[in-house]
């Protein structure tokens, strides 16, 4: 059931597998701190980054789908690299509303790079799509792009949302996995391709041991997301978000205090 407050302020919707996507509502919730929030995530799916593309290419926009339906959102961001890279051509068929997509920061990092050595971190989906293929043509051509699969660093950082510290050996192997190929010495900069991987941008750039740039894509995103929305007057006063899973309720619980000091302090199921 639609609650009023929705019908008369549509929420922005952000969907991810997991708590990732709470990287760039952090971003979009700087530039626009009153929009009504709804935050997606598919546990019952976690994690994406091991699950074939013909299975995300249908599981994603069927979820959206329902949750667009349910909460009638004003635009939809899929806060989630291995989703947008596979799933968001989809999704922006099935929706007669604004989707943003969340696709590796290749354009700046090639900008940002003394070395012309750039290191991008992923899940296994999302490093061996042709989206990234065309964004390192396209952008990065006189690059050196050294990628590395790092899945668990997704575990890693729920943990931490959690409370918990990260296992310092997923950090490490994870720098160890771009570092120790051919010119990862020379690395400068690093794409975070995953919505999760910028929670433990502290704890990855203590594992360098060197001087290396991180960026991911959330304050573009977050830019996109304002400009697509300006036209919107927003309530003067912010309202307290929703936060939805797929899976049990009861799961959330250990994240619960770290997801309220994004204004999310209700909870439900899909």
């Amino acid at each position: 059931m639609i609650k009023p407050s929705h019908a008369e302020c549509p929420p922005l919707l952000f969907f991810d597998s997991g708590i990732g996507g709470l990287s760039v509502l952090r971003e979009t919730i700087d530039l626009l701190p009153h929009a009504p929030i709804v935050y997606a995530a598919d546990y019952a799916g976690l994690p994406y980054g091991m699950k074939s593309e013909a299975e995300l290419a249908a599981r994603v926009p069927a979820l959206l789908g329902r949750l667009v339906e349910r909460y009638k959102p004003i635009l939809v961001t899929i806060a989630c690299n291995t989703a947008s890279t596979i799933a968001l051509d989809h999704v922006r068929s099935a929706l007669n509303i604004p989707v943003v997509g969340t696709v590796p920061a290749v354009k700046p990092a090639s900008m940002m790079t003394k070395t012309g050595v750039i290191g991008l971190l992923g899940t296994r989906a999302t490093i061996r799509q042709p989206y990234v293929d065309r964004l390192a043509a396209d952008f990065a051509s006189d690059k050196i792009l050294l990628r590395h699969a790092a899945p668990d660093l997704v575990y890693a950082a729920e943990a931490k949302l959690r409370g918990e510290t990260p296992d310092q050996r997923i950090i490490e192997a994870a720098m160890a996995g771009l570092i120790d190929q051919a010119e990862g010495e020379q690395i400068d900069t690093i794409i975070l391709a995953c919505t999760h991987f910028p929670l433990l941008r502290n704890e990855l750039s203590s594992a360098a041991q060197r001087p290396i740039e991180f960026i991911d894509g959330a304050q573009g995103i977050a830019r996109r997301i304002a400009h697509l929305t300006s036209e919107k007057t927003w309530p003067s006063k912010k309202r307290d978000g929703i936060f939805v899973t797929t899976g049990d309720i009861v799961d959330i619980e250990p994240y619960r205090s770290a997801i309220a000091e994004y204004g999310i302090t209700e909870f439900e199921t899909l």
